[in-house]
């Protein structure tokens, strides 16, 4: 006999992802997971390779998004932004592990203008501004004292000017999602799945085997 025979028989049920605007939905989810998880409800895997294909990953937090996309900072000197200037693809994971479930979103990176990206650095708390001025994001640092050091004499000079000027380097990037696949945890691991595919300013929809 089978599992599921042993344990009983799989109740005949709709999914719980419907055909709908996928960015609507991804607005709902996102709404619970600000109430349901402990921390940062809007951390996300950004996941973005070189041009020979070669990936990597890391976690970014979510900043703003709508019609447009998906929008995040970061230094374009790190790696990542290296990465995004070479090859304009990438693609984000939410997995909110309280309400057991996940979002997966693929498409092409824009950067934001100049006057988006300062506006968002000013709006941060002066250390964080302060912080991100004085990193060399990714490359190799000899002693935390050495950066501790940099970012307190940025520190005193921001101080004394008024303002932290925003690196020419530090930057936002949108990404435009041409594909969002929902993921629900299920019993026995008969998950739910809907992918939702971009066809020019509209949506089609399948679900898919978990």
């Amino acid at each position: 006999m089978s599992t599921l025979s042993q344990e009983s028989h799989v109740k005949t049920e709709q999914s719980a992802l419907p055909e709908t605007d996928p960015l609507a939905l991804f607005d709902a989810w996102l709404a619970e997971a600000h109430e349901g998880e402990p921390n940062d409800a809007n951390a996300m895997a950004l996941a973005t390779a070189t041009p020979d294909g070669a990936p990597s990953v890391r976690m970014v937090l979510l900043k703003g998004h709508g019609a447009d996309g998906f929008t995040f900072f970061t230094n374009s000197q790190s790696r990542k932004g290296q990465e995004i200037r070479a090859n304009m693809q990438a693609a984000l994971l939410f997995h909110w592990k309280s309400l057991r479930r996940q979002v997966r979103v693929e498409g092409p990176l824009a950067e934001v203008s100049a006057a988006a990206a300062d506006a968002y650095f000013h709006s941060r708390p002066f250390v964080s501004q302060v912080g991100s001025a004085a990193s060399d994001q990714s490359r190799p640092l000899d002693a935390r004292a050495t950066y501790v050091a940099r970012v307190e004499a940025l520190e005193d000079a921001c101080k004394a000017a008024g303002e932290v000027p925003r690196p020419p380097h530090w930057t936002g990037f949108t990404l435009r999602p041409e594909r969002i696949e929902f993921w629900l945890d299920r019993p026995n691991r008969l998950h739910d799945r809907r992918l939702f595919i971009r066809e020019g300013e509209g949506w089609t929809s399948t679900l898919l085997y978990p």
